[in-house]
């Protein structure tokens, strides 16, 4: 039986890196993304490594004390990239709503603020946990809709973007 081939790229930091990789070779990693430490084998040795931060196919990744970005594009991304056509996580972000029910614990964010991708803006409480909304891209705060110490619903928008 042929075995087909799942062409992928995998960028590092600013380093493009593309191989193939059969189902043989997809079972032979002993690589768990759900779990945030772990050791992995690679060549003879032993690595320790530490998922520290994810978001959709994006990863940043400690490797024996060294920080690195790792984006995975696989063959659908890479069609998609081909056509001109952008993935969902690059699209412009028009605003912030509720993920869930919840107690707004404090805004960090006002209007008129540029903020980062991945910088914290609500702290949201919701079943006696708090939970903190990021930005998803590099946005400019239009207009908060929420204040602190507000019970907000799912699907509340709580912040515009321009």
């Amino acid at each position: 039986m042929i075995q087909k081939e799942n062409p992928f790229q995998v960028v590092v930091n600013d380093g493009v890196y593309q191989f193939n990789l059969g189902k043989s070779d997809i079972e032979a990693i002993d690589f768990d993304i759900h779990k945030s430490h772990q050791k992995i084998l690679i060549g003879n040795k032993y690595y320790d490594v530490e998922i520290v931060e994810e978001s959709s196919k994006v990863y940043k990744i400690t490797l024996d004390g060294l920080t690195y970005k790792v984006n995975i594009v696989d063959k659908y991304d890479q069609l998609a990239n081909s056509l001109g056509l952008k993935s969902n996580v690059e699209k412009k972000q028009n605003n912030i709503k509720s993920p869930m029910p919840g107690l707004v614990i404090d805004v960090l964010v006002k209007e008129g603020d540029t903020v980062q991708k991945g910088e914290p803006l609500i702290i949201l409480e919701a079943m006696k946990m708090e939970n903190i909304l990021k930005a998803a891209t590099e946005v400019k705060i239009k207009k908060v809709l929420v204040e602190k110490g507000k019970a907000v619903e799912k699907n509340t928008t709580l912040i515009e973007f321009e």
